[in-house]
């Protein structure tokens, strides 16, 4: 992470802030602290006023805080109570009247801490600040997102290569998994998703002991992470035997509709239109009851963050934003078929991250 990315962040932020009528900022989700300092640990609460940043974190990450945040925040390590050392160094940032806290996030518990223990300070609900400013994507972070997409669509090549008809759902995962890895891939964003068969019909099925049949379909839902920032792919295959006139009919239809609306969705597109770009094809062929979930979500630091492409949604899309297009069309008892790849809303018009390689393959 650039410090002058993360500052140019910081002023932004602040600017948001004196729009709200706040002070300061308690920035407690941790997508958010690594936005805004580049701080990668799991445990950290950060207090953002207008020129002036302050990060507590625990023993675990003294040298690794300093060492990620490089004088983009001045860092305190506290051994006992993070909390307790927070509330006594937000003194040091100044008069304070008005403190947001990030509501959408923030446990019950420490809500109740905020309240009690901070009671010094008025505090407000003020969600989802950071996030306005983390939806449009610097030329940097698209570039972070197109490396993880180019290592996960090698990743699969390999694995496919590896792919064969009696193996379960958990040995390809972890075919899968392990070439993410060897590849770069700083974690998986999210569980792998690998499922087969009928299965293929779950949209968020969990990957199991399954073995995987002659002429079933093989859905694989993945990540990769470069820099924090995530992709997040979709292919299904059939394996071990050529496809069937029905399998080519029900591919050949997700196939359209993800190629129509990666193709012609653009930012300043309210996302209801968006969505509607393969929807549109799947109603007209019958299959609308099939196709239960949105079209997209948001890409970046997390795999599911603003904007999000629902047909309930008015919102114009964000320029710059990166979002999936991942249509599917799921059967009960039958299988499903769902296909994704990530695109970057440029002003110009979409671009693709992912390599957009989705023609129907067959694994024999």
């Amino acid at each position: 992470m650039h410090e002058d990315a993360r500052l140019a962040r910081q002023e932004a932020l602040a600017h948001l802030l004196e729009a709200e009528g706040l002070d300061a900022l308690l920035v407690t989700s941790l997508p958010n602290i690594r936005y805004l300092t580049g701080f990668s640990g799991s445990a950290a609460l950060v207090v953002v006023t207008p020129g002036r940043v302050l990060l507590v974190t625990d023993f675990r990450y003294e040298e690794q805080a300093q060492a990620e945040i490089d004088g983009a925040a001045r860092v305190v390590v506290e051994r006992t109570s993070a909390w307790d050392r927070l509330f006594r160094e937000i003194g040091s940032l100044g008069p304070l009247g008005t403190i947001g806290f990030e509501a959408h996030v923030v446990s019950a518990k420490d809500a109740e801490r905020i309240t009690t223990v901070g009671r010094t300070w008025h505090w407000r609900a003020a969600p989802e600040l950071v996030e306005r400013l983390r939806v449009r994507k610097s030329p940097v972070e698209v570039a972070a997102v197109r490396a993880a997409a180019a290592l996960a669509g090698e990743a699969l090549r390999e694995t496919l290569a590896a792919v064969r008809a009696g193996q379960t759902e958990r040995e390809v995962a972890g075919i899968l998994e392990a070439h993410l890895r060897r590849l770069g891939s700083e974690a998986h964003p999210f569980p792998t998703i690998v499922a087969s068969g009928p299965r293929t019909a779950w949209p968020h099925a969990r990957t199991s002991p399954r073995p995987v049949a002659r002429g079933d379909w093989l859905l694989l839902d993945f990540g990769a992470q470069v820099d924090g920032y995530c992709a997040d792919i979709t292919r299904t295959v059939v394996v071990g035997a050529r496809a069937t006139d029905a399998q080519r009919v029900l591919y050949d239809l997700v196939y359209a509709a993800q190629r129509a609306a990666r193709e012609r969705i653009r930012a300043g597109m309210p996302a209801r239109e968006a969505d509607a770009l393969a929807r549109d094809l799947i109603d007209a062929r019958g299959f609308g009851d099939a196709f239960g979930h949105s079209l997209g979500h948001g890409l970046g630091l997390e795999v599911h963050e603003a904007p999000r492409l629902a047909r309930t949604s008015a919102e114009p899309l964000p320029v710059d934003a990166v979002v999936t297009i991942e249509p599917g069309i799921y059967l009960a008892g039958q299988g499903g078929v769902r296909l994704e790849d990530d695109v970057h809303l440029s002003a110009e018009g979409p671009v693709l991250l992912s390599d957009g390689v989705t023609e129907l393959v067959e694994v024999l």
